[in-house]
This record gives structure tokens, sequence and C-alpha cells, in this order.
């Protein structure tokens, strides 16, 4: 008859089986350790080791801007800055950009007439604008001419038609 060895108890073959993994812990010293995992961090520390390649300025900056939510910021103020090399020297004189408010462009005109131009060359701008800005989230063009003069004075004044001789 053959002998059958006698099972290990479950905590000595856990013990057996941890002690494989990591090896015997009566063997090493703190210090034995404390190289053991300075020699696993080693590729990163080395000085020519894998991904300590130099990299450029705008790579680390466009990686924190990202990573901090500030794109949409940045583009919309990027466009605001540009608007003269988005539509041209002679039309950037007579036009600028107010502001970005719900994802409308408000641009300020000189006179009705470059307002009525403007809003004709709407669809070629917002082209242009998606195409180089598209983080800005821009999704409208608004052109206003100029501040027309207000009839209404006073605290005390009545809506209706307002002044009706005043030209005549």
């Amino acid at each position: 008859m053959s002998e059958t060895p006698d099972p290990v108890p479950e905590h000595v073959a856990v013990y057996l089986r941890m002690r494989a993994l990591f090896g015997d812990p009566s063997k090493r010293s703190p210090d034995a350790r404390k190289r053991a995992k300075n020699k696993k961090k080693e590729g990163a520390s080395v000085p020519f080791g894998v991904g300590r390649d130099p990299r450029g300025i705008d790579d680390i900056l466009e990686g924190l801007t990202s990573r901090l939510g500030w794109n949409s910021s940045l583009a919309k103020a990027d466009l605001l800055a540009s608007w003269t090399d988005l539509v041209g020297a002679e039309t950037a004189v007579h036009s600028e950009p107010v502001g970005i408010e719900d994802g409308i462009l408000t641009v300020r005109c000189d006179s009705t007439a470059w307002a009525t131009q403007l809003r004709l060359m709407r669809g070629q701008i917002t082209t242009s604008i998606a195409q180089r800005f598209p983080d800005a989230g821009i999704e409208s063009v608004k052109f206003d001419g100029p501040n027309a003069p207000s009839w209404k004075r006073g605290t005390r004044s009545i809506p209706g038609r307002g002044p009706r001789d005043t030209y005549g």
C-alpha cells in the first residue's frame, strides 16, 4: 500500500504561498526592503530612461489647461483677441467683438450699414470661427449697430408711440 501524505493545514499552505510570492521576511532587513522598492522605481528615475524625454512648454500648458478645464475660456479670449485676423483689417476697423454669452458672440459695428454687411457675411464668419476656435462654443453671431438715442426721459414717462411731430 502506498502512503498518502498528510494534508497540509490551510493556514500553513497560505503562509507558504505568501512566502513564495513575497520572499522570506526574516532574510530581509529594512534597508534591503528599501533597496528592493527603489529598484522597482529605477526605470522612472534613470536620467535617460523611458518617459524622461524633454517636452515643449506648449505640450505642458496644453495638458494643464485641458486638465483644469480652461480650454473654453482660453479659446473665447483668443477669439476676441484675434478678431482682426478672423475678419480682415478693414472690417475689424469698423467692428469690434463686445463679448460672448450663452454661445452668442456679440459684435458692435460703427454704422448700420456695416452691421447689415456683416449680417450678410454671418455664415462665413461663423464657419471660420468654428474651424479656428472649436473649443469656444460659438453657436451664432449677433451684429449690433450704433445705439440710437432714446426719447424716453425721466421716471414718469408713459409707454406710447413716442414723439410724433418732431421732424415735421
